[in-house]
């Protein structure tokens, strides 16, 4: 794996999971699974601290870039909720 600037991501920011979040959650490897299950327990800390806090302040200062949250995460969650193990 590379770094920042040898894979040409030097402007691009992660959003909610780490890269090694990602490849841990798509992973089925059986020897990662402790990992992945940490992994998810961090992510879900992280929906219920930190996320709530950014929404919060989202609300009160910006509404327009809350709505735009919503609607990106919104948006293909109908139907969906299946794999979240």
């Amino acid at each position: 794996m590379g770094t920042q600037a040898e894979d040409g991501d030097m402007g691009r920011r992660r959003a909610l999971l780490t890269d090694r979040e990602r490849e841990l959650l798509a992973s089925d490897d059986e020897d990662e699974q402790e990992y992945r299950y940490q992994a998810a327990s961090r992510i879900r800390n992280k929906i219920e601290d930190e996320l709530t806090q950014d929404v919060e302040i989202l609300e009160e200062h910006h509404p327009t870039l809350l709505r735009e949250l919503r609607e990106v995460v919104c948006k293909d969650a109908e139907g969906e909720g299946e794999g979240d193990g």
